[in-house]
């Protein structure tokens, strides 16, 4: 007798738990913003995190809008690595991350003149904006490999503030100089041939030289990516773990081996095409804020 009253407080309170499912989270967690982070810049909020989040791992947005849960450190020290610029507390990543910087450490201790690696900046502990220097490496999948060869493993704090590594370029990138070495191109191509790789940064001069110098299977020097800058290092970016949800790839790079692609790097150093007189003036970077980045951030900034 009661089951037509019943009946519809079953069904809407079906229908209210089908519509949390529909709500936006980032709406949601921007209302939950606190207060006092609202205005903030994110890089000075995840900037002031000395460690993990207390989360499952996981990286959430993409490679320059993001952060990551649960993160793990890079050891300082290890049989085949050392993390350099300690101050800077960036030796932290996804446990991919970390897992392939020891990996790819051990390949190149077996490359003539490399002991080893020196690793430059990962992530901040919680990923996210950082105070100084990169606009990516922001949700623990981006690690900088110095170009220096690793032949000494005993280097103290100290000595991993001041040792700096070595330019690799000339005429502005256009051509490698002479601290160019066979040994170099091999660094590389292990690096690149890890599958967890989605490309490598590297300065356009150094890509054409390996383009000339390879022979056999040349399927590596797709990863292999000529970008500003990265003459002292190379930039290894992984590609998000299979399955992890949130976390956004960069599309792949096109087809081929990109040879062509750096050529006109090249072309375009040694010969620059004229300034446009119509394009806009530059403009003030915004920093981001948390608004800014994926909902999911809120949480990992609150975590102990």
């Amino acid at each position: 007798m009661r089951l037509p009253f019943i009946l519809p407080l079953i069904l809407a309170m079906t229908a209210m738990l089908a519509g949390c499912g529909d709500e936006d989270p980032i709406a949601t967690t921007r209302a939950a913003i606190p207060p006092g982070m609202e205005n903030q810049e994110a890089r000075q909020l995840f900037g002031a995190k000395s460690f993990a989040s207390a989360q499952t791992d996981h990286s959430f947005g993409s490679y320059a809008r993001g952060c990551v849960a649960g993160a793990a450190q890079l050891p300082e020290t290890g049989p085949t690595w050392q993390a350099m610029r300690l101050s800077r507390n960036r030796n932290w990543g996804t446990p991919e991350l970390v897992d392939y910087v020891e990996d790819l450490s051990r390949e190149v201790a077996g490359i003539p003149g490399w002991k080893g690696i020196y690793v430059g900046d990962m992530s901040q502990p919680r990923g996210g904006p950082m105070l100084t220097g990169h606009a990516s490496h922001q949700i623990g999948l981006d690690a900088d490999i110095w170009l220096r060869p690793a032949t000494d493993l005993t280097l103290s704090r100290a000595q991993r503030e001041n040792i700096s590594s070595i330019s690799l370029r000339r005429n502005g990138g256009a051509y490698v100089n002479d601290n160019w070495t066979p040994e170099h191109m091999a660094v590389l191509k292990a690096a690149a041939s890890d599958p967890r790789v989605a490309r490598i940064f590297l300065f356009p001069g150094a890509k054409v030289q390996m383009c000339n110098d390879a022979t056999g299977d040349r399927s590596w020097l797709r990863k292999i990516r000529p970008w500003y800058g990265h003459h002292y290092h190379f930039h290894v970016r992984l590609a998000c773990p299979s399955g992890m949800s949130g976390c956004v790839d960069q599309d792949p790079p096109p087809p081929g081996d990109g040879c062509d692609e750096a050529r006109s790097w090249v072309s375009n150093i040694i010969s620059p095409p004229p300034p446009d007189p119509n394009a806009p003036a530059p403009q003030p970077k915004r920093q981001l804020t948390l608004a800014d980045l994926p909902a999911q951030c809120v949480a990992v900034l609150q975590s102990r």
